[in-house]
């Protein structure tokens, strides 16, 4: 008998198809305003008019605008973390790392995202890079981005030892940093280099940002006069 009422309370805390659609809903509008927006900019009035839904359920699935904000962050975050620790892992099963090996496990599953899943993951991209340049928001990275760019930075810090890991952690930033630029300034670029439409992402980006960021890391972490 208490097995079964255990089992009607689960069911009965268990959110429906209905609610679970109307939080991814509420999510995307999310991004997609925080993205244009930024946190200051954006109100919950207009995330429930993206999502064709009442502001009270904004409110419901997300709670304030600061809770929804870094539920925003944390849905791909955690998706990302999966990806690139995957990644990392299959890499070293192959035989020993260098620096570009590296980056490319970090950097690569963001860019496959970005080709193959959808507009959101360049809306997120525009998310995390308001993320990046406010400490205030010091928790929210701790929180969902830190433990994984911790692991890449210890990488780094065995391919060099003698390299202190302050000057690992600000050439791994400039690194992410480079990744955003390519996701939401591309058509800079494309401006700059008096160039047609901007291409879709592809495996020629990644190869061309690992370059760039390992190069310069690596000149950065070279002795004196060896860079």
């Amino acid at each position: 008998m208490e097995s079964t009422v255990a089992v009607e309370k689960q069911r009965q805390r268990a959110p429906s198809k209905r609610s679970l659609a109307t939080r991814a809903r509420i999510l995307d509008a999310a991004e997609r305003v925080f993205a244009e927006r930024g946190f200051e900019g954006a109100s919950m009035r207009d995330i429930a008019a993206l999502a064709s839904t009442q502001v009270g359920l904004v409110h419901h699935h997300g709670g304030g605008k600061e809770e929804l904000f870094r539920q925003t962050v944390a849905r791909r975050a955690e998706e990302l973390s999966k990806l690139r620790l995957t990644a990392l892992e299959a890499r070293k099963a192959e035989g020993p790392l260098d620096l570009g090996a590296v980056l490319g496990c970090f950097l690569g599953p963001y860019l496959e995202r970005a080709a193959n899943g959808g507009p959101q993951w360049f809306a997120y991209a525009r998310v995390v890079a308001h993320v990046s340049a406010d400490p205030r928001w010091r928790a929210i990275s701790a929180r969902h981005f830190d433990p994984t760019a911790g692991r890449f930075i210890d990488e780094i810090a065995a391919l060099h030892p003698q390299a202190s890991r302050r000057r690992i952690a600000s050439g791994f930033v400039y690194s992410v940093a480079a990744m955003l630029a390519l996701l939401t300034s591309r058509w800079r670029a494309d401006a700059l280099g008096e160039s047609g439409p901007e291409e879709e992402i592809g495996e020629a980006h990644l190869a061309e940002l690992v370059t760039f960021c390992a190069a310069g890391i690596a000149a950065t972490l070279a002795p004196a006069g060896r860079a």
